[in-house]
């Protein structure tokens, strides 16, 4: 067993764990934050992306040791009270899940692929990003657009912000 503490969705956490407890687990398990899936178990399908010190990161291929210390977000904390994240109200403007599974790790990935690319993105650019997500109902046209939609929102956000 080991301890762990990090700071998830902005609450201080600290749990003993079995040193193999991967991170997904330890988030799903041991604090019941379930919008993080577990999907594949190998890294290939990208529904377990949370943020740790601000960067997109497969949950399933991490021990909850490694975070000791870091701050992690999770799906359950972009969203400001009732308002949703803005990548997150693209998703639903633009219908961009179907069965719902994957759209977290989607979310977490667009979320961070925004920041990365300071909202200036391309069609080519999301869906090769992307790549390391999969969706298995084909909705990567709905995704992709919602994508965009939130890039470009954020992005003049930033930009008004900036005059």
């Amino acid at each position: 067993m080991v301890s762990v503490s990090m700071t998830v969705n902005g609450k201080s956490v600290t749990r003993e764990v079995e040193d193999r407890t991967l991170l997904v687990s330890f988030l799903r398990e041991d604090l019941g934050l379930t919008g993080t899936h577990v999907g594949c178990d190998t890294s290939q399908c990208g529904a377990c992306v949370v943020h740790l010190d601000g960067q997109a990161v497969k949950a399933c291929t991490m021990l909850a040791a490694q975070a000791d210390g870091c701050t992690v977000v999770t799906i359950e904390g972009l969203a400001k009270g009732d308002q949703l994240h803005p990548v997150q109200a693209a998703f639903r403007e633009h219908h961009g899940l179907q069965c719902g599974f994957c759209t977290p790790g989607m979310i977490m990935t667009a979320v961070d692929m925004i920041r990365r690319h300071d909202g200036k993105l391309d069609e080519a650019t999301i869906r090769h990003e992307l790549e390391g997500n999969i969706c298995r109902c084909t909705g990567y046209h709905n995704i992709v657009k919602a994508v965009q939609a939130a890039a470009d929102e954020m992005s003049g956000a930033t930009q008004a912000a900036a005059e």
